[in-house]
């Protein structure tokens, strides 16, 4: 395998993309009028793509909003990310919680609806 990436499906890439960037601090590392890739410094292995769901090479069937897809984004602080997604007016479904896995999560929605978990690991006492 020479690459491998995830793409959601978007009804605005634009929008979309710009979440986040400004959520996660990703930047475009390519961009058209329908398609995105994201990247970050911090782990450059991974490319995020943000696809129109309105453009011809998706399948008309599939072209829904996303349902069963719950993205995991880890990072250095949690509540930085919790502060970023109320200023982005993003939907909370669940506020920073302990996880009994050791890790500090928030799951919210992006503009389009997809699930997104983002974690840090919890501070030791």
């Amino acid at each position: 395998m020479k690459r491998a990436f995830t793409n959601i499906l978007s009804a605005n890439v634009d929008n979309t993309a710009r979440f986040y960037q400004e959520l996660l601090g990703m930047s475009r590392h390519f961009e058209s009028d329908w398609f995105v890739i994201l990247t970050h410094t911090g782990c450059p292995d991974l490319e995020f793509g943000i696809l129109s769901r309105e453009n011809a090479i998706v399948p008309a069937d599939i072209r829904m909003p996303p349902a069963g897809v719950m993205l995991t984004f880890v990072v250095e602080d949690v509540e930085v990310i919790f502060t970023k997604a109320k200023a982005l007016e993003a939907t909370i479904i669940e506020p920073p919680t302990n996880t009994p896995y050791g890790q500090r999560r928030i799951l919210l929605q992006d503009p389009d609806g997809t699930v997104v978990d983002v974690s840090s690991l919890m501070a030791e006492n």
